[in-house]
């Protein structure tokens, strides 16, 4: 099965000149997501995971069935004011200005090993303020992975300058 067969892409959203990969389509389809998550989980394992780490929002869908299907713990690497609790937050760079992301004080024990997760990985600055912020808190990060990677921007080189191997489900060169 093409995994990609299942991706909508829809052009200038958000905004001109952006081609959006739509996963919903993908969510929709019982025996794609299916496929979808039996290859991820076939390729995160090699990871071996304590824990998967889903990024906000999109990572979540994928990374709690996958944690699920590994037999794993999730937690949620969020945006700053949105978990609950006593939390630890990662300031990070973005193009223009800069981001938050937090995760809850409890969720990783010093020493899991986790696999940061999101659905798209493109400059990949989020998912290394992730790494960081997980490493911040004590974790060893054995891996990343996304379903979509978008090979014509630095994301995986970025992920691997920090010694974090990187897989993907699919990818789109232009």
């Amino acid at each position: 099965m093409n995994i990609k067969d299942h991706i909508r892409g829809i052009p200038d959203f958000p905004k001109p000149g952006i081609l959006f990969y739509d996963i919903s389509t993908l969510l929709a389809h019982p025996d794609a997501w299916q496929v979808a998550m039996g290859r991820l989980a076939r390729e995160v394992r090699r990871f071996q995971p304590d824990i998967v780490a889903g990024i906000e929002s999109r990572g979540f869908l994928v990374a709690a069935p996958l944690a699920l299907k590994l037999g794993c713990g999730f937690v949620m690497l969020r945006k700053k004011g949105k978990l609950p609790g006593k939390t630890v937050r990662h300031d990070y760079a973005l193009e223009y200005g800069t981001d938050s992301i937090e995760i809850q004080e409890d969720a990783i024990q010093p020493g899991q090993r986790v696999v940061v997760l999101d659905d798209l990985l493109a400059t990949g600055g989020t998912m290394s303020a992730g790494v960081e912020l997980l490493r911040g808190v004590g974790a060893e990060v054995t891996g990343a992975a996304a379903l979509i990677e978008l090979t014509f921007l630095p994301g995986r080189k970025r992920l691997e300058d920090m010694n974090v191997p990187v897989t993907s489900l699919v990818s789109y060169d232009d």
